[in-house]
């Protein structure tokens, strides 16, 4: 159940990972609150049944190497690349997080606009 005493679970056939540097070695220009308002809208989402998986290359490093499209612009772009935004396979960001309203447009539920 929300917060806000309401029970909505959204449904999306789209599968979004984010693939991320450590955060400790980060130095592309991703801040902290940059960071942070991407874990808040993850947490808020997942509020609603909606999940956005998350890797990251010091815990993670096999899953950069067998998404062939993340290796690829690594290999060609390097570290800097990252954060890398994958949807259904497809880059669709990189070197910095989608925003609220264009994770909500890529889910397409326009109704999550209003509640996260």
């Amino acid at each position: 159940m929300h917060a806000l005493g309401l029970n909505f679970i959204f449904s999306s056939n789209k599968r979004i990972k984010i693939y991320e540097q450590a955060t400790c070695c980060a130095k592309n220009g991703i801040s902290k609150s940059d960071l942070d308002r991407i874990n808040n809208v993850i947490e808020k989402l997942e509020i609603f049944k909606i999940h956005i998986e998350r890797y990251n290359l010091s815990t993670s490093p096999m899953e950069f190497v067998n998404n062939e499209a993340v290796h690829n612009l690594l290999v060609e772009g390097g570290i800097n690349q990252l954060p890398i935004t994958v949807v259904d396979d497809k880059i669709v960001y990189s070197r910095r997080y989608p925003t609220k309203d264009e994770l909500i447009e890529i889910l397409g539920i326009d109704e999550l606009t209003k509640l996260i």
